[in-house]
C-alpha cells in the first residue's frame, strides 16, 4: 500500500486484525520518505510484515517509472533502519519451498537443507534472508493484486498508472473478475479469440482472479458500512486487499507468518 496514505489505508484493513502500533506507524512515517529520497524511488509501498518467532520483518518496496519492472525490496527489524534485499532467483524459490516452519526473526539464521533433503549436498544451508526474499516473491506472484483499469500498458510494453482510473463501481467491485494479479500473466495466451474480443489490450494485460486455483481461495466482503471492498487470500493467510469503490484508493498489505496454507484444498 502507498506509503503516503499508510495510516488511512491501515484503518481500512483493520477488520481482519492487521495493524501496527502507534510507535511503528510513527517510525514508518518518518523513515519511508527518507527511503524514497535516498534511493531515488518514484514511489514507496509498505508491503507488510512477516512475523517470526523472535522478531518481525517489516517490508517496503521501491518502484520506478515502469510499474511492471522488478521492484526493489527492503526490510527492517525496527521500521527505521532499512536493508536492501537482492533479487529472487529461481533456485532461491525452489529451496524456500522445501523449508517448513516459522521464520526465526534473525536474518543470519541458517536452515540445514541437508537434514530436510539429503540430495542438497551442493547447497547444504539456506540463510533466513534468502528465504525472506523468496517468500516475498512467492506472495507477490500468487496474491499481489490490483483493480482492473488501475494500470495501463503502453505500446512500448511499459506499465504506468492510469490517470483516468476513478475506481470500480460498487457492482463491479464485488466481482472477482474485476481484480488482476499484478505480475507476469500466464493464462492470457490460452484464451480463445471469442474471449479476447471483449478484452482491451491496454488494460486487460494481466490474469484475472476468477480463474485462480483452487476455486474459492479468495474471500470478498463489504466493510465499513459497505463503503470498502476487502479481499482476503485464503492461500496466503494474512494478505488483505482493499478498494474504496468510485475512488482511486486501493492497495494490499500482508501481516502473517510467511507460511503458505497447504491445507486449503481440504478446507473448501
Amino acid at each position: 500500500m502507498e506509503a503516503l496514505s499508510l495510516p488511512a489505508a491501515l484503518s481500512l484493513v483493520a477488520g481482519g486484525g492487521a495493524g501496527l502500533s502507534p510507535e511503528l506507524r510513527a517510525a514508518l512515517g518518518a523513515s519511508l520518505p527518507l527511503l524514497q529520497r535516498d534511493y531515488r524511488f518514484e514511489r514507496v509501498w509498505f508491503w507488510g510484515c512477516i512475523q517470526g518467532v523472535r522478531g518481525a520483518y517489516y517490508i517496503a518496496q521501491g518502484l520506478g517509472p515502469d510499474r511492471a519492472a522488478p521492484r526493489s525490496r527492503l526490510y527492517s527489524l525496527n521500521c527505521l533502519d532499512w536493508s536492501l534485499l537482492t533479487a529472487a532467483t529461481e533456485e532461491m524459490l525452489a529451496l524456500a519451498e522445501e523449508v517448513k516452519g516459522r521464520f526465526q526473526g534473525d536474518p543470519s539464521f541458517e536452515y540445514s537443507l541437508a537434514e530436510i533433503n539429503p540430495e542438497h549436498e551442493r547447497v547444504p544451508v539456506m540463510k533466513e534472508e534468502a528465504r525472506l526474499i523468496a517468500t516475498i516473491e512467492q506472495i507477490d506472484r500468487a496474491v499481489g493484486i490490483v483493480p482492473r483499469g488501475a494500470f495501463v500498458k503502453t505500446p512500448l510494453g511499459s506499465v504506468h498508472e492510469n490517470r483516468h482510473f476513478e475506481g470500480l463501481s460498487l457492482v463491479e467491485a464485488k466481482k472477482l473478475s474485476s481484480y488482476f494479479h499484478f505480475t507476469e500473466p500466464t493464462n492470457l495466451k490460452n484464451k480463445t479469440l471469442l474471449e479476447k474480443a471483449d478484452l482491451d489490450p491496454s488494460t486487460d494485460f494481466l490474469n484475472s482472479l476468477e480463474h485462480d486455483i483452487p476455486q474459492g481461495s479468495w474471500s470478498i466482503q463489504l466493510e465499513k458500512g459497505g463503503s470498502v471492498v476487502v479481499l482476503r487470500s485464503l492461500l496466503w493467510l494474512g494478505l488483505t486487499f482493499y478498494h474504496v469503490p468510485m475512488t482511486k484508493q486501493f492497495g494490499y498489505v500482508y501481516f502473517g507468518t510467511g507460511e503458505k496454507n497447504l491445507d486449503l484444498p481440504f478446507m473448501l
